[in-house]
């Protein structure tokens, strides 16, 4: 059964940082693209940042402040949040695919349950 598990999530003040991990389980991720999606409240759910053979992407909104990578070794991808805003405030999902649109919600295949991040003004 493949499972995505995130952690890492909870409640910081403006300008703080925190740490997001995702681990998953069930099946060899090596070709997969792994990223992070986020949902806040009354909003669709948008694309944040993926990683892929050494290359990142990352949504205009988060560049320079958020950092994607993985450790194959341990079937893990992280998500370090730096310089966070009260708009960051969402639900974090991990998730892995391999369409080619990086940013469509529907290039994904599995999907962790998410970890809520709070920024407080």
């Amino acid at each position: 059964q493949v499972q995505l598990v995130e952690s890492g999530g909870g409640t910081v003040q403006s300008g703080g940082s925190l740490r997001l991990s995702c681990v998953a389980s069930g099946r060899t991720f090596v070709g997969y693209r792994m990223g992070w999606f986020r949902q806040a409240p009354g909003k669709e759910r948008e694309f944040v940042a993926a990683i892929a053979s050494g290359n990142s992407f990352y949504r205009d909104s988060v560049k320079g402040r958020f950092t994607v990578s993985r450790d194959n070794a341990k079937n893990t991808v992280y998500l370090q949040m730096n310089s966070l805003k009260p708009e960051d405030t969402a639900v974090y999902y991990c998730t892995a695919g391999r369409n080619p649109i990086v940013p469509a919600r529907t290039s994904y295949e599995y999907w962790g349950q998410g970890t809520q991040v709070t920024v407080s003004s």
